[in-house]
This record gives C-alpha cells, sequence and structure tokens, in this order.
C-alpha cells in the first residue's frame, strides 16, 4: 500500500475513534490487557477508548520524563503524569488532530490544573522536540500503524529523544509468521493494527540497528478477539470465530462502533468470519536502553 494512502486512512479511521465513548468497553479491553482497576480509576475515563493491546507503562520503571508516541486521546499520559508527579514530564505525541482535541479538552476539565501534561501535534517520524528530553518512551498499539518504510525513522526518534540509560517500554502488536496477502493488502485489516504488524526479527533489527541494548521482546499472551467479542457493555459476547455469534449489534459476527478505533481495534466488518486474529498477531511487550 501507499504510504501517503496509509496515513490517510489512519488519520480518518483515528478520527472516527476520537468521537466515540464506551466506557465499559474501554475499561473491559484495558483490563484484557493488564490495566488494574485502580490504575482506571484514576484517570479521566473519556481518555480511554479500548484502543490498548497492552499496558507499557507496567514496565516503563518511570522516571522525571515521558513521552508517549501515538498518544490519542491521552490514556496513557494521564496515568502516566499522576506516576511522575507534578515535578515531571508527560508529553502526549499524535498527528491525528481530532485525537488531540479531545485529549486538550480532558486536560482542561481535570479539577486540579495539570501543567506538566502536554499533547503535541506531529507524526511520531519526527518528533518536534530536543535530544536527550524524556527518561522513557512508551507506545501503545500504534507503530504498527506507521507505514514500513517509516519505520526505522520511529526507532532513530526514540534513540534521539532519550537521554543516555533511558528506556523503551512500548507495547505492540506483532506478527507471529508472515501474514497472508488477502490480510496484508486489506485496508481495514491495517488501521486495525493487523496488516502492518512487523515481525520479532525487523524489531529487534530496528532498535539494535540505532543503538538500543538489552532488547527483550515478548508475547504476551493476550487474547486479541477481545476487540471482536466485547459489545458496548463490556460483556464477552461469544466467539469471534463461529458464524452469526459475534458481537456486533447486527448479531452477525461484526464488531460494535465503539469498538472500531484506533489502537488494535479492529473496523467493524474487517474480519472474515472464522478469522481469530491469535493465529496471525500477538500482542507484545518491547524493552530496551540506550546505551
Amino acid at each position: 500500500m501507499d504510504s501517503s494512502k496509509i496515513y490517510d486512512q489512519v488519520r480518518e479511521h483515528y478520527s472516527s475513534a476520537s468521537r466515540t465513548t464506551s466506557v465499559k468497553y474501554g475499561e473491559a479491553v484495558a483490563k484484557s490487557f493488564g490495566y488494574s482497576a485502580d490504575e482506571l480509576a484514576n484517570i479521566p475515563e473519556d481518555a480511554n477508548l479500548g484502543l490498548s493491546c497492552g499496558n507499557p507503562l507496567a514496565i516503563a520503571s518511570l522516571k522525571e520524563a515521558i513521552i508517549d508516541l501515538g498518544s490519542g486521546a491521552g490514556f496513557d499520559v494521564f496515568l502516566a503524569a499522576g506516576k511522575v508527579g507534578p515535578s515531571g514530564r508527560a508529553i502526549g505525541v499524535d498527528m491525528n488532530e481530532d485525537m488531540l482535541t479531545r485529549a486538550h479538552r480532558i486536560q482542561s476539565t481535570q479539577p486540579t490544573p495539570t501543567p506538566h501534561i502536554t499533547f503535541l501535534h506531529a507524526n511520531i517520524t519526527s518528533v518536534p522536540l530536543p535530544a536527550a528530553t524524556a527518561d522513557c518512551i512508551i507506545s501503545n498499539c500504534v507503530i504498527n500503524l506507521v507505514p514500513p518504510a517509516d519505520k526505522p525513522a520511529v526507532f532513530r526518534e526514540m534513540y534521539r529523544l532519550l537521554k543516555p540509560g533511558g528506556r523503551v517500554a512500548v507495547s505492540d502488536i506483532l506478527a507471529k509468521r508472515p501474514l497472508p496477502e488477502r490480510l496484508v493488502r486489506d485496508v481495514a485489516m491495517y488501521v486495525g493494527c493487523v496488516a502492518g504488524a512487523s515481525e520479532v526479527r525487523e524489531y529487534e533489527g530496528w532498535l539494535e540497528g540505532v543503538g538500543f541494548g538489552e532488547v527483550m521482546i515478548v508475547d504476551t499472551g493476550a487474547d486479541l478477539n477481545v476487540y471482536l467479542e466485547t459489545g458496548e457493555d463490556g460483556e464477552r459476547k461469544g466467539s469471534c470465530c463461529t458464524p452469526g455469534t459475534g458481537t456486533g449489534r447486527d448479531g452477525a459476527g461484526t464488531v460494535p462502533a465503539a469498538s472500531t478505533g484506533s489502537g488494535g481495534a479492529v473496523p467493524a466488518g474487517a474480519v472474515p468470519e472464522k478469522t481469530d486474529l491469535n493465529e496471525y498477531v500477538g500482542s507484545y511487550k518491547i524493552f530496551a536502553v540506550k546505551n
């Protein structure tokens, strides 16, 4: 697929996601990927659109300054800000203006000021911040959305933005094996974080190629079919792989509208019947240190 087409489709898809709100769906997806009830209780619920594919903060070891690449409505930024405290910095970077509008609105309605939180409009391949800004860089199911030719630039930016000894803590969907051509060429599956999934060896090559060490990439074993099987009420409705028993409002195996956002939620109608996402891709946690 052409890179410009990918970016256009991703923007359109995430703009639609920025206008959805299903608190129960968001909570169910987040909990399935490792967020605790306490964590979810301590962030604005409107920031959680159910778009995670892991919990990068669980391996982040946060210090003073953190950057979230592809921050969306600010879910992980607000959570990180609570951990680093008012003396730290939590910076979200996203290319989607609608997502940033939602993040700014949420920030403006907080009961206490949050001057240590910043949201920037930028592509994660070129972030308008000085080198050595962050102690830790996180990202949650976003790098897989970057066109293949641009992915190496993301890792170069990570290395540039981190202080010496800084850490990468990423959750992402990676391919367990080469994907079938029918999935690779499906735009809906690309914006749903499946068709653009890289393999582990590619991630290792990009990280080590720019100078990162202590690279660790682990399959969490999380069930990615949660996107397909969870309704707006947060309840699992059935198997994604059985025709006619899916979770959509029409009972036809399609995904409910609230599940069509960015960051891992596969668009409605994108998955053919009897397709088990776990067969092709997995939720991985990625850790590395800037030497």
